[in-house]
């Protein structure tokens, strides 16, 4: 059972198919340019997309908007000491805002940054700073199909090995794990891994940063699959995971439960000068960093509630059923589900659909036609030149959709599953300047039908 309840509701309404198909045709087959009135069911993305609490929302009336000195960054900075054990917090005004300004001060052109998987806007940084991001996933990882990896999302010691080796320790300034791995199906990452890691980045003299996004959803993984924290608490499990980094960097969009807000959190006083000075630059004075005095108060929050049992269990859940639902229906999906989304495996719901085609894009684009859902490709199109699997995300918003919602959802992907052979492929019409970017908005078509050529007889 759900542990909250609704205080205010929205209207949505599903477009006539006609609506549809226009909608779809000028975005160029790119459902991030189709507006959001145009949606029914919106499973984007999990980012900010969430409903804040009644806590949360009482929080905004005490923001605090002094340029200097905010008390409500000290609420912040006291909810991420508290929660997450680091002193030292530099703001931003979303979780890419925090990767400028972490990674542009711990990376320089030439390095090496090495991660379980880097996600879209954290290789866009690591490569805008002329750095090569490098993924090192566990076996099996990227296989949609080998069902059954308890933490699928761990980082692989061997492979960083063979870099290291390759490249030598100079070259890599940062090793970093994303918890849960999203690029990975929203896999997570063990706290024994996390210790390997932490003894490995130490070892080649590197800044172990945690990509903390989801981390709450990724200790309740734990406190089911790991022995050693059968006892442990979401809220110990998760302090002691991020005390081996050296540094956390932050969307607050995702488990600080807000709608917008980021930052990086460290130990280290180098460290932390040279982000705050950055981020002067980049963000705004330490004491807002890009965030308003109102929204820093409702990640604190967030915060708190994020670890508590009763909220991160029914989240992790309901994702699970959804997933599960699909499962049942025949649907290929990675197993087991992770925590913030579903992924559903384009190359085998399309298999006639080859990959310069873009599957898993065809498959969005036929899931907003069907139903007016919107998903995202993360696949060929999201990730070119990367060796990533055909994937479809399913992104669930925290505390948004109802049991009716994910039904809709589960007959739409369904329909289009059953009928898969009628689903074209998709050529790019445009190509973005940043290649690590551009599915946030290049433009597509659909690949012409071929009919057979006639011979005359004459």
């Amino acid at each position: 059972m759900p542990t909250y309840r609704t205080k205010v509701s929205e209207r949505i309404r599903l477009p006539s198919r006609t609506e549809r198909e226009e909608a779809l045709e000028t975005a160029g087959y790119n459902v991030f340019n189709v507006d959001a009135d145009d949606v029914y069911i919106d499973l984007l993305t999990d980012s900010g997309t969430g409903a804040m609490s009644d806590e949360q929302w009482a929080a905004l009336h005490r923001g605090d908007e002094s340029y200097a000195g905010s008390s409500s960054f000290e609420r912040l900075e006291s909810a991420v000491r508290d929660v997450m054990g680091f002193p030292q917090v530099v703001p931003a005004h979303q979780g890419r805002g925090a990767e400028n300004v972490l990674y542009g001060s711990l990376v320089d052109e030439g390095d090496v940054v090495l991660n379980n998987t880097h996600f879209d806007t954290t290789r866009a940084h690591v490569a805008n700073q002329g750095a090569r991001p490098v993924d090192c996933p566990v076996d099996g990882a990227r296989d949609p199909t080998a069902r059954g990896g308890q933490f699928d999302g761990n980082f692989s010691i061997d492979r960083a090995r063979e870099i290291v080796d390759d490249v030598g320790t100079d070259a890599i300034p940062a090793v970093v794990l994303t918890i849960t791995n999203n690029s990975a199906a929203g896999q997570p990452v063990s706290v024994s891994n996390t210790r390997e890691v932490a003894r490995f980045a130490a070892e080649i003299d590197a800044t172990f940063v945690i990509d903390a996004c989801r981390f709450a959803e990724n200790a309740y993984f734990v406190s089911e699959r790991e022995d050693e924290f059968d006892d442990a608490t979401v809220a110990e499990i998760a302090r002691e995971q991020l005390g081996y980094a050296d540094a956390l960097v932050m969307s607050g969009k995702k488990d600080g439960l807000v709608n917008v807000g980021g930052f990086v959190a460290t130990d280290d006083d180098d460290l932390y000068q040279a982000c705050k000075h950055r981020a002067i630059l980049y963000e705004g004075f330490p004491t807002y960093g890009g965030m308003a005095g109102r929204d820093m108060e409702a990640l604190a929050v967030g915060l708190r509630e994020a670890v508590e049992a009763a909220y991160v269990a029914d989240r992790v859940e309901q994702v699970r059923q959804f997933g599960e639902r699909l499962a049942d229906d025949g649907v290929p999906v990675y197993e087991p589900i992770g925590g913030h989304a579903v992924y559903i495996d384009a190359a085998a719901a399309l298999p006639q659909i080859p990959a310069d085609e873009f599957p898993g894009q065809a498959l969005v684009c036929e899931c907003y036609l069907e139903g007016g859902v919107r998903g995202v490709e993360l696949g060929s199109f999201a990730f070119p030149d990367a060796d990533r699997p055909e994937l479809v995300r399913l992104a669930v918003p925290r505390r948004t959709y109802g049991p009716a919602h994910f039904d809709h959802v589960a007959e739409t992907v369904r329909s289009v599953f059953e009928d898969h052979e009628s689903v074209r492929g998709l050529r790019l019409a445009s190509d973005p300047p940043i290649p690590e970017l551009r599915h946030f908005t290049a433009e597509l078509e659909p690949v012409p039908t071929t009919t057979p050529s006639t011979t005359s007889t004459e």
